[in-house]
């Protein structure tokens, strides 16, 4: 039976390009009625007591719902925007407005799947059809060379085998006309303020000024590839941690939907075609592919990529050490590459994937603290958190994934002298270490009292001293570790 009138209940997609479900909706020639509902529970807390949606991320949905709702009025359509649970806001719009099918984009993990199954059960007893499609990856699963099931614990095997034997769809085009809203109050958009959270002071140091939405996410794309010419040069600009320019950084308007990769994708073959094809425009492909990757993860192992013992089952002996875990969280463990890269992702929502690796190896390798305290505390904080890469991510880098070679660390005074030798990214974020010549930089302890007063920092007092020794806490990490990895062998 076709639809009269299809309810779009947009989520986790915020743009028109590359929309299977509008796409369809469209073809069946029904009314169609697109829906943002802003859910209270992504405005709630962790279970470590973070803010599950910081201020600065909620700033960056709002953004990027504001521009669907403008790209939608400009094709004669509108968005329907409603604060509320999902599963009570959608029966009531289905009533109001006699809606006989519903279309969205699924996702993968836990709390999203169980407000698709509160939905779908709230429907259960009306005339709606339920359609869902499948919309946040590169290479679509029924294109896989094998069943999700058998997915390969190793990304390289997975990557290879992609490459070679698996197709990527053609993205849907944009629709340039839409049929008018029926008789309705579209609703207005809620505030930072409404949902519970402070107003937001962009931190002038920020890297980039990130707006949401697709008409910013598309523009950031052209500045990046066309205009600064950039994905030339981007396989060894791509470790950078300072500047607009060092990456791509798509991945807030990827983790909305504000941008598809399949169309990012088409647009490097556009690039490749038009200017040069090398390693760093495969290099931009090869990160997409690993969104992929854990997206496909968590749809094969489920709740388990939230679990402390992760996807090998790994009991170790984590930490929550409350003060320690302050200390990283805040920018004050005395180490300036840590604390630097902990300012900003405070202060900006945003931080280099450097940055990361390095972050989450001291908070699990040499603090030995809870890996979840610190994914929790980036998807409080990361503009461009993703449920499926943030938890992947971390389980990888706390020794726990399925692709964990064993206990694998970050020697931060290496990476602190290969990548910021003249310390000059963190002086730009610990001004208090501004005077200190690039020798001491990175370790700023070693300066005797003289040269303290000297370069204007009092250690313990404007700066603090290191609260870890790096080689002893590695040594005493390991030996947990592998004491987890001897009780699986023993049993």
């Amino acid at each position: 039976m076709i639809p009269q009138r299809i309810l779009l209940w947009q989520r986790n997609d915020l743009r028109l390009h590359d929309r299977e479900d509008l796409h369809r909706a469209i073809a069946t020639g029904a009314a169609i009625i697109p829906l943002y509902c802003f859910d209270p529970r992504q405005f709630g807390t962790t279970a470590f007591g973070f803010p599950k949606t910081g201020a600065v991320r909620a700033q960056f949905l709002l953004e990027s719902v504001a521009d669907l709702r403008a790209s939608l009025r400009s094709l004669g359509s509108d968005l329907v925007v409603r604060q509320g649970l999902p599963e009570e806001v959608i029966p009531a719009l289905v009533e109001e407005l006699a809606i006989d099918a519903v279309y969205f984009q699924a996702e993968v993990t836990s709390e999203e799947k169980a407000v698709e199954t509160a939905v779908t059960q709230a429907l259960r007893d009306r005339q709606v059809t339920i359609t869902t499609v499948w919309g946040a990856t590169l290479y679509h699963p029924d294109d896989l060379p094998f069943p999700i099931a058998q997915l390969p614990d190793v990304f390289t095997k997975f990557r290879k085998q992609i490459e070679q034997d698996s197709p990527i769809d053609q993205a849907f085009p944009a629709p340039i006309q839409l049929p008018p809203l029926p008789a309705i109050n579209p609703g207005d958009l809620p505030q930072l303020a409404d949902l519970g959270l402070e107003p937001v002071t962009p931190d002038p140091r920020g890297v980039l000024t990130f707006c949401g939405g697709e008409t910013a996410g598309k523009a950031r794309l052209q500045a990046y590839f066309w205009k600064a010419d950039r994905l030339r040069s981007y396989k060894q600009t791509r470790n950078g941690m300072l500047g607009a320019d060092y990456s791509s950084k798509f991945s807030p308007w990827l983790a909305l939907g504000c941008l598809s990769p399949r169309y990012i994708f088409e647009q490097v073959q556009a690039y490749e075609a038009d200017r040069v094809k090398n390693d760093s425009t495969y290099w931009l492909v090869f990160e997409l592919l690993w969104r992929d990757y854990f997206r496909f993860v968590c749809v094969q192992h489920g709740d388990r990529v939230f679990y402390r013992s992760g996807l090998r089952g790994l009991s170790i002996a984590w930490k929550q050490d409350w003060p320690r875990f302050e200390a990283w969280r805040s920018g004050q463990t005395g180490y300036p590459l840590i604390d630097a890269n902990m300012r900003e992702l405070l202060l900006t929502g945003f931080m280099s994937n450097r940055g990361r690796q390095n972050v989450a190896s001291f908070l699990t390798k040499n603090l030995g603290i809870d890996w979840r305290m610190g994914a929790e505390w980036f998807e409080s904080q990361l503009l461009d958190y993703d449920v499926c890469s943030n938890w992947g991510n971390w389980n990888y880098t706390a020794g726990v994934g399925n692709d964990a070679r064993g206990f694998r660390y970050f020697n931060i005074p290496k990476q602190s002298k290969d990548y910021d030798p003249q310390g000059e990214y963190v002086k730009y974020w610990l001004p208090e270490l501004a005077r200190v010549p690039a020798k001491f930089v990175h370790q700023p302890w070693m300066l005797d009292r003289a040269a303290q007063k000297r370069y204007g920092v009092t250690i313990g007092v404007d700066y603090p001293a290191p609260i870890v020794d790096l080689a002893k806490s590695v040594q005493v990490n390991e030996a947990i570790y592998q004491a987890a990895i001897n009780s699986i062998v023993a049993h």
